[in-house]
């Protein structure tokens, strides 16, 4: 209770901001450890590559919670087959959708009275909204928490990192990209942005590289393919693996059904398991 400016404060009414902080702190404090999944543009595919790394290490029995933080396009409860579903108070907070047993989520979706509802606010509301996901649900004891952030560098990110990571260097960030050089250029910034807020990045991930044939299984790179590993290596950065582009990808997300859940032994999905493995275990850098 360091942060209180009076006793008068603690002892109002309503919750003091040193009370507050130390409700942030204890929830924090059960979740091992905080995976930041960013990146620098957007339609790179980071929100189901979040899900999918979520599904991976749930199945893999780690205790895991899925927060979605983009605030003004929350896809994660499509992707999951939980439109529909509303937040409920527990007794000490609200209470995450559960998708399994194991795996938790959480989503400004779960708010909102339909899907053609736009949330229209500005940066303190956002930055409140973000707080209030991480001390008051019941988060409980979470091996892993992954965070799905908007593209860019903005209002959500940020309180993201400066409310979850401190000085944890068992956490970090994950950078989304495809291999063109549009999007390269947005994750030197979103590298950059981590390493300026001195968040340990833990590796880059290439989306979108090379088309899996629905017929054959052959992986053929008909736009570019390696950009990512090439942007890595410039920035002295981990580089997690290439994801192709599948045709199964977008309909597991249309269907509300994980593509890990529906397609579990195809390169994509081993690709998914072996990134979810190199964070079980890689330090941060």
């Amino acid at each position: 209770m360091d942060s209180c400016t009076s006793s008068d404060q603690c002892a109002s009414g309503q919750p003091s901001a040193c009370e507050l902080q130390a409700k942030m702190k204890q929830r924090l404090g059960r979740i091992n450890r905080k995976i930041l999944v960013m990146s620098g543009k957007g339609g790179v595919g980071k929100s189901s590559t979040a899900v999918n790394l979520a599904l991976a290490l749930a199945q893999e029995g780690y205790a895991v919670g899925l927060l979605d933080i983009d605030l003004h396009g929350p896809s994660v409860p499509k992707m999951l087959g939980l439109e529909g579903k509303q937040l409920r108070n527990g007794p000490d907070g609200l209470l995450p959708i559960e998708y399994l047993q194991n795996l938790k989520v959480i989503s400004v979706g779960f708010l909102l009275s339909s899907d053609d509802e736009a949330l229209v606010w500005r940066g303190p509301a956002k930055t409140g909204l973000i707080q209030q996901f991480l001390r008051d649900v019941q988060w409980g004891d979470l091996d892993f928490l992954i965070v799905d952030c908007p593209p860019g560098t903005g209002d959500e990110p940020l309180t993201a990192v400066q409310t979850l990571l401190g000085n944890d260097q068992n956490s970090g960030a994950v950078i989304v990209t495809t291999p063109q050089e549009v999007a390269l250029l947005d994750v030197r910034k979103s590298i950059t942005f981590c390493r300026r807020l001195e968040m340990p990045v833990l590796g880059v991930i290439e989306n979108m590289s090379g088309f899996v044939c629905p017929k054959c299984g052959e992986v053929i790179d008909i736009f570019k393919s390696g950009g990512g590993l090439q942007v890595a290596e410039s920035m002295k950065a981990p580089f997690l693996g290439k994801i192709p582009m599948d045709p199964a990808m977008v309909q597991a997300g249309d269907n509300g059904k994980p593509y890990l859940a529906l397609r579990g032994e195809t390169e994509t999905s081993k690709t998914y398991r072996q990134i979810a493995a190199s964070l079980m275990q890689s330090p941060a850098n």
